[in-house]
């Protein structure tokens, strides 16, 4: 984590209503970066990254949904993955290094870290993904690059392809190969998904420090890492929904205080989220002043009633998920795919749970196109969600088979020393 975290101006972060998001991010980023990168090139930087809309709107009374959706993958992830790939670009390039990029993903994240550093010289890309818990477009868009990205499915959970990951970064043995990640593990992803917090909250509100509630899907937590960096950072948020899906190992640590990882995951519609132990877990502990190891083993126990003051967390059914799409598109005639519908359903509790609140807005955040799963929505809405051409394009694609069975460390391990031997 960092050692301080830099803070805004009340005056900053209200004049953000008159900027472009650009504008925005090269303000947060150079706070982090300082005189590192040039601001020329941090400049040049942000508008080749972050090239693409990021629309609000408001669905009833203070309630709004902040898209996340229309960058190159269709996903939230696309603001930490495009950042973080030119800026170490923009190093390995001023150093004359090479390195590989490991990563994990439940889905979303891997098809962004591919389509961020593809064909990129100087950086090889290998992506583990669980074979039977993405969806074929998710699939598709790590198995049809080839070039410098490998992507290879494993029998397992998110977590066991963590694990592998984890495991490869911790082995001196693989020192030579000069490993990366660009999984939030980096915090180099984190950054950038502070950008989404101070942008939305400044299309919305009315006056200087007015405070907000954000609702956040949260799988591997570094979607609700980055809202909380963004509050140490001076924004005025109330409160924090965390939403989870059925892996309700959070929930159910700010309820009791004893934290109990969910092993193995459960495989639910919203699959991005399919994390029972996240890893920005350890970030959100440090934060409060707290400590949890890789296990789960709590060595020091945040400050809970702080923890519990900013943030409230809901873990929503595959069956709540399913009504709240259907909730949305029959009341408003918005189509929200799975994982937004989460953080709705998570907000609509939150609602019912704090009526005192009411008159404070809320931005609920959606992490991902529908299109992207496209048999939940045509069962339960009985509507064909439209395709973003980024997502069309791939459709037909071939794919690049899976280079090697892996089901364990050993042979995770010897797959790296046999093909990345630059």
């Amino acid at each position: 984590m960092l050692n301080k975290i830099p803070r805004l101006t009340d005056d900053t972060i209200n004049s953000f209503k008159n900027m472009e998001f650009v504008d925005i991010a090269n303000i947060i980023i150079a706070k982090f970066i300082g005189k590192i990168i040039s601001q020329e090139k941090l400049q040049q930087i942000v508008n080749n990254a972050l090239n693409f809309e990021i629309p609000i709107e408001n669905i009833v009374n203070n309630d709004y949904i902040c898209y996340l959706d229309r960058g190159p993958t269709c996903s939230f992830k696309d603001f930490g993955a495009r950042t973080l790939a030119r800026i170490m670009e923009h190093f390995l390039e001023a150093d004359n290094k090479k390195i590989t990029i490991l990563t994990a993903t439940s889905g979303d994240t891997g098809g962004a870290v591919a389509q961020a550093f593809y064909k990129m010289a100087r950086i090889k890309v290998v992506v583990l993904y669980p074979k039977n818990e993405v969806s074929d477009l998710q699939r598709k868009q790590m198995t049809t690059l080839g070039e410098n990205i490998t992507a290879i499915g494993i029998k397992g959970k998110f977590d066991d392809c963590q694990k592998l990951v984890k495991g490869a970064f911790g082995d001196k043995e693989l020192n030579h190969i000069n490993l990366s990640s660009a999984n939030s593990i980096n915090f180099g992803r984190l950054i950038p998904q502070t950008l989404y917090y101070f942008w939305s909250y400044s299309r919305i509100v009315g006056k200087k420090n007015e405070k907000v509630i954000f609702s956040v899907p949260s799988g591997n937590f570094g979607n609700l890492t980055g809202g909380l960096i963004a509050k140490k950072m001076g924004l005025p948020i109330k409160r924090f929904i965390s939403a989870v899906n059925e892996n309700n190992e959070f929930p159910k640590f700010l309820r009791t205080g004893v934290y109990t990882k969910v092993d193995p995951s459960i495989n639910c519609i919203s699959n991005a989220m399919n994390v029972g132990h996240p890893s920005n877990l350890a970030r959100i502990f440090d934060l409060y002043g707290g400590q949890i190891d890789e296990k789960g083993v709590i060595h020091k126990i945040p400050n809970m009633e702080e923890l519990r003051n900013e943030v409230v967390s809901y873990s929503i059914s595959d069956e709540a998920t399913k009504d709240a799409i259907v909730n949305l598109y029959n009341k408003y005639k918005k189509i929200i795919e799975p994982h937004g519908a989460v953080g709705w359903a998570a907000l609509q509790l939150y609602r019912d749970s704090y009526p005192k609140n009411n008159d404070i807005k809320s931005i609920t955040f959606e992490t991902a196109n529908p299109s992207k799963f496209p048999e939940e929505i045509i069962k339960l809405i009985d509507i064909v969600p439209e395709m973003p051409y980024s997502l069309k394009v791939i459709q037909d694609k071939s794919e690049f088979p899976n280079p090697k069975e892996i089901s364990n460390y050993s042979d995770f391990k010897e797959y790296l020393l046999e093909d990345f031997q630059d």
